[in-house]
């Protein structure tokens, strides 16, 4: 593990007690103090303020990094050099061209990113809906979720800074590239505050909507939108699938009918038992990206969602986004 700030304390850690992993050293360039506290929470032996001397003289299969999107290009190009398969943290990186130099860098490794709204299991069963035979035919999706387009993206981009919209308007960014895949346009339209919306449009035809919300959490909603059908996430924790109900018009009197094929399905955390589905890191995908990068490894497959390949899109309608200030920008052109 490289980096053991607030998060990995708070949600990475834990989550690695259901993981198929044995933590065998950690590096952290600052605060030697809690590296050693971490070492003997942990059972490690082995704490490194240099990454490459860590590569150098332990045996590892793999790194977790958990550090600033400044310095994850560098280090995950120096682990793949050094043989190791790479998780990462989202956001993967400061610019879109620097998950392309990693997508040189790493071989035959696996590499995953962090984007765990991609992740969350309400984000799988929309997935699951939206490409099945029974429903399918997907036209257009949502994502509500308090955020701000900074001013002057230009600037933002020729300058590096690190804005909100890059640490986290990527959730529900990748969120929706999970669900549309690829887009081809990127149009946003906000006002003086940087509220408003930021339109997608994706190369298979579906158009995706961010609204870029102002106001407390808990806010955050996903929508699909198909022929006969539309799903909802509400806060991560409650899905629901409705699928309409036959009726005529000025005759039908009930919106019961018999059978259980219309009306709406609710998929929803119980919170009545303390088991893991109720729990933060399972509920928001922490669990899932990380269970992915290890599944990947054991079974020798490459992943989908939260490759570098699948980053390089995400990152590409983030800079698109930046530069729109109104106008239809081409994510083909940010290639």
């Amino acid at each position: 593990m490289v980096g053991i700030g607030s998060h990995t304390y708070r949600n990475l850690f834990p989550t690695m007690n259901f993981l198929p992993v044995q933590l065998e050293a950690i590096c952290v360039k600052s605060n030697r103090e809690r590296a050693r506290v971490t070492a003997e929470q942990y059972g490690v032996e082995r704490v490194y303020q240099s990454p490459k001397e860590m590569y150098e003289r332990e045996d590892l299969d793999a790194v977790f990094l958990c550090v600033s999107p400044q310095t994850h290009p560098e280090l995950t190009c120096e682990a793949l050099d050094a043989g190791l398969h790479v998780w990462m943290e989202k956001p993967p990186a400061m610019r879109a061209a620097e998950v392309e130099e990693m997508i040189e860098h790493r071989g035959d490794r696996i590499v995953v990113v962090g984007f765990k709204k991609a992740f969350m299991p309400a984000a799988a069963k929309a997935r699951e809906i939206a490409q099945s035979k029974r429903y399918g035919n997907l036209k257009s999706c949502l994502a509500i979720y308090p955020m701000y387009l900074p001013e002057n993206g230009e600037k933002v981009l020729k300058e590096g800074t690190f804005t909100n919209w890059l640490s986290n308007g990527v959730h529900p960014l990748s969120f929706l590239v999970s669900i549309g895949g690829p887009v081809h346009t990127v149009t946003t339209r906000t006002n003086s505050e940087g509220y408003g919306v930021c339109v997608l449009e994706f190369e298979n035809g579906v158009m995706g909507n961010f609204h870029l919300a102002s106001g407390p959490y808990p806010m955050e909603t996903y929508a699909l939108f198909g022929d006969q059908w539309h799903l909802t996430i509400d806060n991560e924790s409650r899905v629901v699938l409705q699928r309409g109900i036959a009726h005529e018009y000025a005759k039908t009197t009930t919106f019961v009918p018999p059978g259980d094929d219309t009306g709406a399905v609710v998929w929803e955390a119980s919170n009545a038992l303390s088991t893991l589905e109720n729990k933060a890191p399972f509920i928001q995908g922490v669990f899932n990206e990380m269970k992915c990068f290890c599944d990947c490894i054991l079974e020798k497959r490459k992943p989908d969602i939260g490759s570098l390949e699948f980053s390089l899109d995400v990152m590409r309608v983030y800079e698109a986004a930046l530069r729109s200030d109104g106008a239809t920008v081409k994510v083909q052109e940010e290639k």
